[in-house]
């Protein structure tokens, strides 16, 4: 428990009434959890505005409430505190509450489109591997050390955040390695995190359904950087035409790293197959058990984040090269007559494009490349027809079929993905929207040595349909049909 008052910045404070000096049990924004002695926070979202449930929190039990503004009556019963902002005043609240438990670690967020899980994945198992302890906060797991705490969003909210983070300290953990979504951005659930060092890997066409717009989605990125303090570091992946941009207004230093021109960090692919890369990094000729141009971004990055930690070169490089590749992302899987599965979780334009370009670079192309994508319900309009186009282009045969409908039609998504397949090769699309059954078509079709891309859930273990998830795995799939195929 905490005093009211050691837990709100006076400078958020507009205007409060009653005794700031009362004990407040926990911090809540959902007036369904209220219990008696809690702190209450009235924000307004894209779905409902806190400021509604203001009587039902009290009702419930809570000895004060932050709100933007108060009632016309206001209950004698609760403290009132009037801010400009609630969800900075949540975040800036849920540090203190837990005693600013980020000041404690060396806390680095990872931003970008694609990369994220990846690369705070993979420094997670560096710094593990090294003999620090560590945590995890992605969008597949969140690890204090090694304990898993399931993850619900990309970033959590500020009190989930701000309570991983003390449980990561009260364990003894030293580092701590984020992903920071856009909507974690502009939602401002990173308010009174302190950061050691940001990690910017791309920028493309993403998350339009919430931002409206590309401008809007590169400045929700960009405030990360710009929160950044003066002894953080800030790196960036100078081959991507948004890095500058990052740079912009930051407090903190700033570093480069690229595969295409001079940076502070340099990588060349040596050699690119299925069973790895062979990366020159820093005049340093590495094998590295991950595949594509993509992963060597990844890799780069990491090593970069690593030498900005003070952390050495070698035993750092020794580490990168033993480690697999991350849960759902370019899973390569074995079947029967030489026939290759790669399941992925490449749910953008940009991340397709890559996993395809990849394969088509590894490939001996005297095989077919078969490719299972969908797209999301309730998420971006605009990126199907892009992905279908990319996918028709860059493929032998194309299926789609469903990926998570959510609250949207299957049928209309798919009418979306058509859109972009060009007329004289839309004989080698095929729609079919079951996806089980899609996943069995490409395996049916598939000969001797050819390949099949399912791309779009990767580590995703459910299909989300009309609000109700169903188990389902594209990786238990595919091994259990190559299993039976003859």
């Amino acid at each position: 428990m905490k005093k009211l008052s050691e837990i709100l910045p006076s400078g958020l404070i507009l205007k409060s009434r009653g005794d700031t000096d009362i004990m407040i049990r926990s911090l809540q924004f959902d007036s369904r959890h209220v219990e008696k002695g809690d702190l209450f926070f009235a924000m307004r979202g894209s779905n409902s505005d806190g400021h509604d449930f203001i009587g039902m929190a009290i009702e419930k039990g809570a000895s004060a409430v932050v709100c933007e503004s108060c009632p016309a009556e206001l209950s004698s019963l609760v403290v009132w505190i009037r801010t400009s902002d609630s969800s900075l005043a949540l975040g800036e609240a849920a540090s203190a509450f837990y005693d600013h438990p980020s000041r404690k670690l060396q806390l680095v967020g990872v931003t970008g489109t694609n990369g994220k899980t990846t690369t705070v994945t993979l420094l997670h198992h560096l710094f593990s591997g090294l003999g620090f302890r560590s945590g995890l906060l992605s969008t597949i797991r969140n690890l204090v050390q090694q304990r898993e705490v399931v993850a619900t969003h990309t970033t959590p909210d500020p009190v989930q955040i701000n309570r991983l983070l003390s449980e990561m300290v009260e364990d003894g953990c030293e580092y701590c390695f984020m992903e920071v979504s856009s909507h974690a951005v502009d939602q401002k659930r990173i308010a009174g995190l302190k950061f050691r060092g940001g990690v910017f890997s791309n920028l493309t066409h993403d998350h339009l359904d919430y931002h409206k717009t590309f401008d809007a989605y590169l400045k929700a990125k960009k405030g990360f950087f710009d929160g950044l303090p003066e002894d953080a570091f800030a790196l960036v992946n100078k081959d991507d035409r948004n890095s500058s941009v990052m740079l912009q207004n930051t407090k903190a230093a700033k570093y480069t790293y690229s595969l295409q021109s001079m940076a502070d960090f340099r990588c060349r692919i040596k050699e690119s197959q299925f069973v790895g890369l062979n990366l020159d990094i820093d005049g340093h000729d590495t094998w590295f058990r991950l595949i594509g141009t993509f992963n060597a971004y990844n890799i780069l990055s990491v090593y970069a984040a690593a030498m900005l930690l003070g952390q050495d070169s070698l035993q750092v490089l020794t580490m990168l090269s033993c480690m697999e590749p991350v849960d759902g992302r370019f899973n390569y899987i074995s079947g029967p007559r030489n026939i290759t599965a790669i399941v992925d979780y490449a749910h953008t334009p940009d991340a397709l494009k890559n996993v395809l370009e990849t394969i088509n670079d590894i490939r001996q192309h005297n095989e077919k490349l078969i490719t299972v994508v969908g797209a999301g319900g309730n998420r971006d309009k605009l990126k199907r027809p892009v992905m279908a186009k990319i996918a028709t282009d860059l493929s032998d045969q194309l299926i789609l079929t469903s990926d998570n409908p959510r609250d949207e039609q299957p049928g209309a998504i798919l009418d979306d993905m058509v859109k972009g397949v060009e007329a004289h090769l839309s004989g080698k699309v095929l729609v079919i929207e079951d996806r089980r059954q899609a996943i069995k078509t490409a395996v049916s079709l598939a000969r001797d040595n050819d390949i099949i891309l399912i791309a779009g859930k990767g580590h995703e273990t459910y299909q989300e349909i009309k609000g109700i998830k169903h188990h389902f795995d594209d990786r238990e799939i595919v091994k259990e049909l190559f299993l039976t195929k003859p």
